[in-house]
């Protein structure tokens, strides 16, 4: 795709200031790297704090079109429509809540993970946020409103700046700007005002690490943005380093580690899929899913941490130890905090115990490696408010 094709998001023209690599990405141009380079960058978010734009992403609302006025009621009525399509408990969000789900065809497989919110306020009871990922948002958002009919609308929000800040330091640079995001813990949101602007501020983030992700008017992002990186605990981020760091917490990529041929119990997030649900039914796939979780599955996603020589990078062939076709590595890369190459991958149930000892095939050689617990890096979710 050309240049003159790809879509910009309200932080291109900074990112080419602050000397971005730009590089098309699920149709947009979205800076890889800075200056500073991947390494760097990786090791600055686990350090400090990270700015990444994610506006690529696909923020949406979706709200009744009208509303009986009873709050209850009305979020239940508005997550019936987004229960026929996902399989987790939407129903059952409290006020301010956030949940990873997943978007299922009707064979099981995943079309798409996401996020959906409940909002805190009294007065947007009946409406949900989403947020899906940037290459499947059209689709998303079409089955999602197909779903909805003409008893809810679903209105974008993709026109808008998404900006995540992640690390350690990332809440105490949040606070200074949005001292009301300090009420925030993980996994959930509210609309909290920045100069006479509203914006979505969740606490959530691909890293693993203690973030937030900010959904900014357009008209205000860059303003917003060069307010964080103001803050000396504050670097720019790009994809790249955003790879390395949801690989080191274990966390899949939708078009990778997922696809429509794989079950949420094969990709080893049976979480994803609420205990009500999985009595109640009532969504894509939901008799495959109770058949998998009964007896199980053919192959299972894992951790594997390669002992010696290369990175195994997606397609890689698993064998086991006698040199057998096991599996097909989805993600791989170099850890720049454990100092090794490390992947995920697609396996047999029999060898997904950790310390199992298996091989990766790098340019025609054998690498010996070993199946690890995930995440390889321990997350650092901040469950409680600050005091």
């Amino acid at each position: 795709m050309s240049d003159e094709a790809l879509k910009s998001t309200p932080l291109t023209a900074a990112h080419r200031e602050l000397g971005g690599r730009m590089v098309a990405f699920a149709g947009y141009s979205m800076p890889v790297q800075y200056p500073r380079g991947i390494l760097k960058e990786h090791l600055w978010t686990r350090e400090k704090a990270g700015a990444f734009d994610v506006s690529h992403m696909g923020p949406a609302f979706l709200e009744l079109t009208a509303r009986s006025g009873d709050r209850e009621a009305d979020h239940r009525a508005v997550a019936a429509l987004a229960e026929a399509r996902v399989c987790g408990d939407i129903a059952g969000l409290a006020p301010g809540q956030l949940r990873y789900t997943l978007l299922l065809n009707a064979d099981g497989g995943i079309a798409d993970d996401l996020m959906i919110g409940r909002p805190l306020s009294p007065g947007r009871q009946g409406m949900l946020y989403i947020v899906v990922n940037a290459a499947t948002k059209d689709a998303d958002f079409a089955a999602l409103a197909s779903a909805a009919g003409d008893r809810a609308r679903l209105i974008r929000a993709d026109d808008r700046a998404l900006i995540a800040l992640q690390g350690p330091a990332a809440a105490d640079v949040l606070f200074d700007v949005l001292p009301r995001a300090a009420d925030l813990r993980f996994m959930t949101f509210d609309r909290i005002e920045y100069q006479g602007h509203a914006l979505i501020v969740s606490r959530s983030g691909y890293t693993g690490e203690d973030g937030f992700e900010i959904l900014v008017p357009a008209m205000i992002a860059a303003r917003f943005w060069k307010r964080l990186l103001a803050d000396d605990r504050v670097a720019p981020i790009g994809l790249g380093a955003r790879d390395s760091l949801r690989l080191e917490a274990g966390l899949p990529l939708y078009g990778h580690d997922l696809d429509e041929t794989v079950s949420p119990i094969e990709a080893n997030l049976a979480f994803a899929v609420s205990r009500r649900r999985r009595r109640e039914g009532g969504f894509p796939g939901a008799a495959r899913l109770a058949r998998e979780l009964a007896k199980g599955t053919a192959r299972v996603r894992v951790g594997l941490k390669v002992l010696d020589g290369a990175p195994a990078r997606e397609g890689a062939v698993i064998t086991d130890e006698t040199g057998s076709t096991v599996g097909a590595v989805t993600s791989g890369g170099f850890s720049p905090c454990l100092g090794a190459p490390i992947a995920m991958g697609f396996v047999p149930p029999p060898l997904s115990a950790p310390g199992t000892r298996l091989n990766v095939v790098v340019r025609g050689r054998l690498q010996a490696a070993d199946v690890t617990a995930l995440p390889f890096v321990p997350h650092r979710y901040r469950r409680a408010v600050r005091a």
